[in-house]
């Protein structure tokens, strides 16, 4: 397996190198290239075959996007990055998977699987990337990804999964988990609930609720609906009566 590194980093490229070699005892790290402008000249005068490229996002001279919308290439990428809200744009540049740093043995693992799966899938005389991003499309809407927030001095991830509530308060966005911590996130509700919209449930101007935080859902003023939850919450959540058909439908699986 023939692998091209985008990373500007040269430990991260370094520490990169040593995991896929870990978990894919084949590979052939072709070469590690540190920026747009390289990366570019790199892939116009070699042809070679390439399997697969890891890339960081964020390069010294601007978006490794812009790599790929320079050259002509179908070769699959997975993209490791620290920032998640580039996820979309990933998935339209040939990407095939969407990996948070600090990455591990398993989230490589877990990539290059992907990618056999995919080459499985689609054989080499019927191969078309844009099929390929199409049942990513669909692939990623089950998917349980990941939000930063902001915790003193750190941005770290928080998988979905772990998010009980996404809620408002004093023009600030929150994060609520299972386990009852509360961190900040630069997202708006609107930009959220784009995410996973089979987990979470925009309720109102103020929460987005997860499917499997509500404990349960009763008659409120006025034919509104108002949920309890499975965990701590300050605040009241309703859902208007004009959403509540809506809600019900949601939270029923339908």
């Amino acid at each position: 397996m023939k692998i091209v590194i985008i990373e500007d980093e040269e430990l991260t490229a370094l520490d990169l190198v040593e995991t896929i070699l870990k978990v894919e005892t084949n590979a052939e790290i072709v070469t590690i290239l540190k920026s747009v402008k390289e990366a570019v000249v790199f892939f116009n005068k070699n042809k070679q075959h390439i399997d697969l490229i890891f890339s960081d996002i964020q390069l010294g001279d601007g978006l490794s996007f812009e790599i790929f919308k320079a050259v002509e290439s179908n070769f699959p990428v997975i993209f490791c990055t620290a920032f998640d809200e580039y996820a979309l744009n990933a998935f339209k540049t040939n990407g095939i998977d969407y990996i948070l740093k600090p990455f591990s043995e398993k989230s490589i693992a877990e990539a290059i699987s992907k990618y056999e799966n995919l080459k499985q899938t689609f054989s080499k005389d019927s191969f078309h990337i844009e099929e390929m991003i199409a049942m990513l499309d669909r692939q990623k809407n089950h998917k349980t990804g990941a939000v930063l927030v902001y915790y003193k001095d750190k941005i770290i991830p928080i998988k979905l999964e772990e998010v009980a509530v996404f809620y408002i308060e004093n023009e600030i966005t929150y994060i609520l988990t299972f386990d009852n911590q509360q961190y900040i996130i630069n997202k708006t509700l609107e930009e959220i609930e784009k995410i996973a919209p089979e987990y979470f449930y925009r309720t109102n101007r103020q929460n987005i609720v997860n499917r499997k935080a509500i404990k349960e859902a009763s008659q409120y003023f006025a034919r509104k609906l108002s949920l309890t939850l499975s965990i701590p919450f300050k605040g009241t959540i309703t859902i208007s009566k004009e959403k509540a058909s809506d809600f019900l439908n949601w939270l029923s699986g339908n």
